[in-house]
């Protein structure tokens, strides 16, 4: 395991910070979708930047996680990857029987 691993499961001990972890996973998870997807295309930020007409310095404030999209600007950028936006909730623990 890596060192930061190690350090983030000890850290998830901590009821306090793992609330906090929990918490920004969803807006995590977007942005890891967005910077995957864009790189699966080969695409660097201008070239999506022209695609969508999305200015470049705003792509990259998404991808650092400094500007929240909305569900319209994330529609823009699958359609520019030639791509369908999928959102999906998840039962946060199964279902009993």
């Amino acid at each position: 395991m890596s060192e930061f691993q190690d350090f983030l499961e000890d850290q998830l001990q901590d009821d306090e910070f793992r609330n906090e972890w929990e918490d920004i996973q969803p807006e995590m998870d977007v942005i890891r979708a967005m910077v995957d997807a864009r790189i699966s295309q080969n695409l660097t930020q201008k070239e999506l930047a022209e695609r969508t007409g999305i200015n470049q310095a705003d792509i990259s404030k998404l991808e650092n996680g400094t500007r929240n999209p909305s569900l319209k600007l994330l529609k823009r950028l699958a359609d520019g990857m030639g791509m369908t936006l999928k959102l999906e909730f998840i039962p946060k623990h199964p279902a009993r029987n």
